[in-house]
């Protein structure tokens, strides 16, 4: 086992239990560990979602547990700049953007990092993301967590082998179960505190009314794919393509029983395309092109590759093959038709376990013309 006892390791304290158990892991290889939390946000909503107050509370009483030292950092003005806005972007041209991924990019990897490394002194920073780093002749890759349920290695697809080089991933190695079982054994504070979910740092909102704040709304009609109108929507940037709940159609006298499913945003003219059925030709997509490629221990892909892909995160993998187009961009084309591919979010490629890369899904091909 290697003397660890030199090295100084930065764990990004979330107030949940995934790093919580993270910092607990790495005292336990030896390393010199202190802890970090990073407040992103300046807005607290009261009492409607678990606030930044409430999470550093449970960091620094798991610090405290673990006789660790915890740091603060305000990284609010380069979430702003480099993720929300950009996010805020997206939403407006019609597509629907993953800000968890930037985030990682922008802040978990860069901001983070380099305050870590320059402020702190530290050799590595640590987060409780549920992947794993693998050491190949030099170069770090990417792997899948070990808990195929948790893993997270969709959302950090951007990272370079040398931001991977310098972080460790503690619980990548464990199944969620386990790590909440230690965290009751220790009596962590944060044992049965729930995931976060919602936008990366921003907390549980209600999304729509969150959105409606710094983007007006523009109302517009919902369309068949027909062309019969069925419906008025609040906005596009609510909606999402194969989305199902929130849509208020219902009761049209032709119309068979089959639920209504976003198909297709026309964006020229502000219309939602909907259809009857998860399954439908229109939601359908042979293959996608997507750019702003990030290939995490490679150089780009010059000639086709045989691999699978994610077009968002839980889903299970698809083979496929990609093709490249030599301009910063790709063509993928799938074994079988995929559901809801969705301009805006991002297309992620495996060799088995390994992470290659990914890069934003530009437009879908579509299995029907339109």
């Amino acid at each position: 086992m290697s003397d660890n006892s030199q090295k100084k390791v930065i764990v990004g304290m979330s107030g949940g239990v995934d790093s919580s158990v993270s910092a607990w892991l790495l005292q336990q290889q030896g390393y010199q560990v202190e802890g970090l939390f990073m407040k992103n946000w300046e807005e607290d909503d009261g009492e409607e979602y678990c606030t930044a107050a409430d999470d550093l509370a449970d960091a620094q009483a798991v610090c405290d547990k673990l006789g660790m030292k915890l740091h603060k950092v305000n990284f609010a003005a380069e979430y702003w700049d480099n993720v929300f806005e950009h996010f805020l972007e997206e939403y407006k041209a019609g597509r629907t953007p993953n800000p968890d991924i930037l985030c990682n990019k922008e802040i978990k990897f860069k901001a983070f990092l380099e305050f870590a490394a320059e402020d702190l002194g530290a050799d590595f920073i640590a987060t409780g993301h549920y992947v794993r780093r693998h050491d190949v002749d030099g170069q770090s890759q990417l792997l899948r967590g070990l808990d195929g349920n948790k893993d997270q290695s969709y959302f950090l697809y951007t990272l370079s082998h040398q931001q991977i080089a310098q972080s460790l991933f503690p619980v990548g190695e464990l199944e969620k179960p386990e790590v909440r079982r230690i965290a009751e054994q220790l009596d962590l504070i944060t044992a049965k505190k729930k995931d976060s979910t919602g936008i990366c740092f921003i907390g549980e909102r209600k999304f729509r009314d969150f959105l409606a704040r710094y983007l007006p709304a523009q109302p517009g009609e919902i369309e068949t794919t027909e062309g019969q109108i069925v419906g008025e929507h609040q906005g596009l940037m609510y909606h999402t393509l194969g989305q199902r709940k929130g849509l208020g159609i219902g009761g049209l006298k032709e119309s068979k029983d089959d639920p209504w499913y976003v198909v297709d945003k026309d964006v020229a003219r502000n219309r939602l395309i909907v259809a009857q059925g998860g399954d439908h030709p229109r939601l359908m997509s042979v293959g996608l092109i997507a750019q702003q490629l990030h290939w995490v221990d490679r150089q780009p892909i010059t000639a086709p590759l045989r691999c699978t892909v994610k077009t968002r995160y839980r889903q299970t993998d698809i083979p496929c093959e990609i093709i490249p187009h030599g301009d910063d961009r790709i063509e993928v084309r799938f074994d079988e038709p995929v559901a809801a591919v969705t301009p805006g979010q991002s297309a992620v490629f495996y060799l088995g376990d390994v992470c290659l890369g990914g890069g934003i899904i530009e437009q879908r091909l579509p299995l029907v013309a339109e």
